[in-house]
């Protein structure tokens, strides 16, 4: 992607030798009819997201996913469930299920549960992806402009290479998720295509 900015920004933090797929937050709320974050058309995201997991199955490369989930009285969630109400149908007993992933994990894959928008923030995913000599991130998920973006960012603070896979995030309109790809790519994350991502991680 070009810089408005010229060579301001948009510089490339590459791939290293290590990489690992992250998928952040892929659960019915999001992908389903009905869900309290539905998304617009979420199946591409979702079809991108199980391309770069078979990949890496192929290519003996870390899988690791993430949820948020709550206690049944909230108190875990701070002020964000204030700020985003919603999020109570991630409360552990909540009714509908919205918290299952639409995608299914294998035996051993590790499971990252959250509470706030960061998959690093209050988790053990940075000594668990360094504990697995991951130096690469390859991020999918959703929503583009919220859990993916923060967890983008934090894996730069991390010294961890993020990868943004455009064709395997969503948001809830075109517009927010593309001026967030926009941005990561200037200044946190390199945003890539899937073709490449794929590339990477067959063997």
């Amino acid at each position: 992607m070009t810089s408005p900015h010229g060579s301001s920004f948009s510089g490339r933090v590459g791939w290293g030798a290590r990489p690992a797929v992250l998928v952040v937050d892929l659960v019915r709320a999001y992908t389903e009819r009905g869900g309290p974050f539905e998304l617009p058309d979420p199946a591409p995201a979702v079809a991108a997201t199980a391309a770069l997991v078979d990949a890496a199955r192929a290519g003996g490369h870390p899988v690791v996913w993430t949820v948020v989930r709550y206690s049944p009285d909230l108190v875990d969630g701070g002020l964000f469930v204030r700020k985003v109400p919603a999020l109570t149908a991630f409360a552990e007993g909540a009714a509908g299920g919205w918290g299952e992933l639409t995608l299914k994990p294998l035996p051993g894959e590790p499971l990252v549960v959250k509470q706030y928008a960061s998959a690093f923030f209050a988790t053990s995913l940075a000594p668990t992806l360094h504990a697995l000599g991951v130096d690469t991130v390859v991020v999918c998920g959703v929503s583009t402009s919220g859990c993916v973006r923060a967890s983008a960012t934090d894996a730069l603070g991390h010294g961890l290479r993020p990868q943004v896979v455009r064709q395997a995030c969503a948001d809830r309109s075109l517009a927010l998720h593309e001026s967030n790809l926009t941005d990561l790519d200037a200044k946190y994350a390199d945003v890539i295509d899937l073709a490449e991502a794929l590339e990477h991680l067959t063997p």
